[in-house]
This record gives C-alpha cells, sequence and structure tokens, in this order.
C-alpha cells in the first residue's frame, strides 16, 4: 500500500515563502547599477529616498543625495584598477556630499536681483562665501554637522537654477540616527527657513556602481 506525501504541499508554500523573503531581504538592500546614467536616474527619483524637493512661494529647492561611487567614477576615468577603485572609495566615502539646487520662477537666484546693486551683492557674497552659515545638517540628536566645503560654480544666467555641492564628515552620531534635518536659511527671498526631512537609512544603504571589470 502506498502511502500519499501529505506534506509536500506545504514543503513547497515553506519554499516559495522562503523565496518571496530572500528577494525582498536581497531587493531592500543596496543597489548596484552597470552604469553612472542608471544610478543617477535612481537618485533622482523622489519615491527613492535620495531627491528632495520644495517650492515657497515663488522659489524652488532641490536637494539631491550624491553617492560616493559618483565621485569614484568621475576621478577613475579609465583606470579600473581593483586597487584604485579601493583607494577612491576610502577616500571619498569619508564624507556626505550633496547638491542643492535654487531657483526663482525657474531662473538662477541671482537673475531675480539683477536690477537690485545692493541686494545682488549682498546674494553674490552669502552664495559664495557664507553658505556655512546658511545651511545646516542636524542630527536627530540635535547635533549640527559643520559644513566642511561647498563648491558654487558661477554660471552668469547660463542655468536656469544656482547649484552647488555641500560636503559634510560622514558623522558616526549623525548615521545611527533614523533621520536627519537639512535646513536653509532665508536667503532674501521671503522664505523663511525651510528645512528637508533625510532618512539615513537610505544613506547607509546609499546605491552603488559596478566599477570592477
Amino acid at each position: 500500500m502506498k502511502h500519499r506525501n501529505t506534506f509536500r504541499p506545504f514543503r513547497l508554500l515553506q519554499s516559495g515563502m522562503l523565496i518571496a523573503l530572500l528577494f525582498a531581504v536581497v531587493s531592500c538592500g543596496q543597489k548596484t547599477f552597470d552604469s553612472e546614467a542608471q544610478l543617477l536616474e535612481y537618485i533622482r527619483t523622489p519615491d527613492n529616498g535620495y531627491h528632495y524637493e520644495k517650492t515657497v512661494g515663488n522659489v524652488q529647492y532641490a536637494l539631491t543625495y550624491r553617492p560616493t561611487d559618483i565621485l569614484v567614477k568621475q576621478e577613475l576615468h579609465q583606470d579600473l584598477d581593483k586597487r584604485n577603485i579601493d583607494s577612491l572609495r576610502g577616500k571619498y566615502g569619508k564624507y556626505l556630499y550633496f547638491n542643492l539646487g535654487m531657483s526663482v520662477n525657474d531662473q538662477e537666484l541671482l537673475s531675480s536681483k539683477a536690477h537690485d546693486r545692493d541686494a545682488f551683492g549682498l546674494l553674490v557674497n552669502q552664495l559664495s562665501f557664507d553658505m556655512g552659515e546658511k545651511v545646516h545638517l542636524i542630527s536627530d540628536k540635535r547635533d549640527t554637522i559643520p559644513l566642511l566645503d561647498y563648491v558654487y560654480p558661477r554660471m552668469y544666467s547660463m542655468s536656469n537654477s544656482t547649484n552647488m555641492l555641500l560636503v559634510y564628515p560622514k558623522n558616526k552620531g549623525l548615521l545611527e540616527g533614523d533621520q536627519a534635518l537639512f535646513t536653509i536659511e532665508d536667503l532674501g527671498f521671503s522664505t523663511g527657513e525651510v528645512s528637508f526631512k533625510i532618512p539615513l537609512e537610505r544613506i547607509r544603504k546609499e546605491p552603488k556602481l559596478s566599477l570592477e571589470l
């Protein structure tokens, strides 16, 4: 007399659940992209947690986290030696990078002050030298992370927004939290302080590029 295996459907169910669970774990982990274009498209999609936008009055703000491997790729050029890749990842991986874009009616900030000499001069000075006092990265323990450096290229009305790269130390206390707060003080456009909440889990699992041959 043959005995029917009554456990097989349950085992199949267990197997299916295990596969689904493993897929969920992998999909929630760190993503790796084959090209810089794919990575940038992923980063710029707001739902993925690396790009934030806000409009206050007629001023538009956009804050985008810039992953380490983007900077590594820019310096590598065609040299894909693993030791060089590891060295650059160590160099750039010590810091957090954010692109900040600001515009007024789809124009550079300075364009809106072009007819007011004093206001124009004040804004040039703020953008060129004083952003360390205007932007703040704050941990969920209310510690302010110092701005180490920033790059502000003058575009002379050749762009529709004012853009700069902000550099912060990769502070351990900051990254242990659930979220950080990024704030921008009023730059003379009657916006008041503008803020973005940054989910730190996304930065801890920042996407990478497949750089090795």
